[in-house]
């Protein structure tokens, strides 16, 4: 029992050092700590720390280490840091989609209640609060630029539609995307359907 007893305080305070170096509004699955113990201990050891109100479980196997606002309490954590502890740190790429993608981009005012991430892992989809967060696999090809300004503009390009990429939103790009990385958007371009080769062109030859 003794034996058991420190074992178990091991594995409560590597996991407790771990948490506090990744900070507050972390999120974490069970897997992030299988180095320190099995499966069945790092399950008992995240219980009792939600018990204890240093980690909260948002979903089956979904914790994080939450930011607390003096007026508004507990805050959620982002789509991203939720979406990244999904697919499994350094294991799997992510790609913003949709109009989380165009949201992100400042291209829509729309607050999506699904932030859609495509992904080379595996599909997942989860509800945390407000959120609803999907990782959608998909084709190599899409997630060639994954990780890059060229990956989130084409996927916020293709959300709004050829149509919709309006010269304010050209305008907005220009303004709040730094010119070194529009210039690095010429690299990806074989990437990007034919239709937005023009946009990007514009964007990376554009002086800031």
């Amino acid at each position: 029992m003794m034996t058991w007893t420190k074992s178990t305080q091991s594995i409560d305070s590597r996991i407790l050092a771990a948490i506090h170096g990744h900070g507050r509004g972390s999120v974490f699955v069970p897997a992030d700590f299988l180095k320190f113990g099995s499966r069945q201990a790092v399950d008992v050891a995240l219980h009792r720390l939600v018990k204890e109100g240093t980690l909260r479980r948002l979903a089956r196997g979904v914790y994080d280490f939450p930011k607390e606002h003096p007026v508004l309490g507990l805050l959620w954590p982002s789509a991203e840091a939720i979406a990244k502890a999904l697919a499994g740190r350094d294991r799997t790429r992510l790609q913003p989609a949709g109009v989380y993608a165009a949201n992100a981009l400042g291209l829509s005012e729309q607050v999506p209640a699904k932030a859609v991430f495509l992904t080379d892992g595996p599909a997942r989809m989860v509800k945390i609060g407000p959120m609803t967060i999907q990782l959608r696999r998909t084709t190599a090809r899409n997630m060639e630029a994954a990780g890059r300004l060229s990956g989130l503009l084409i996927q916020a390009l293709r959300e709004l539609g050829k149509e919709h990429v309006t010269p304010d939103r050209r305008e907005h790009l220009k303004r709040t995307l730094p010119a070194e990385q529009r210039r690095e958007l010429l690299k990806d371009l074989s990437l990007a359907p034919a239709w937005m080769h023009p946009i990007f062109r514009e964007l990376a030859e554009e002086e800031a």
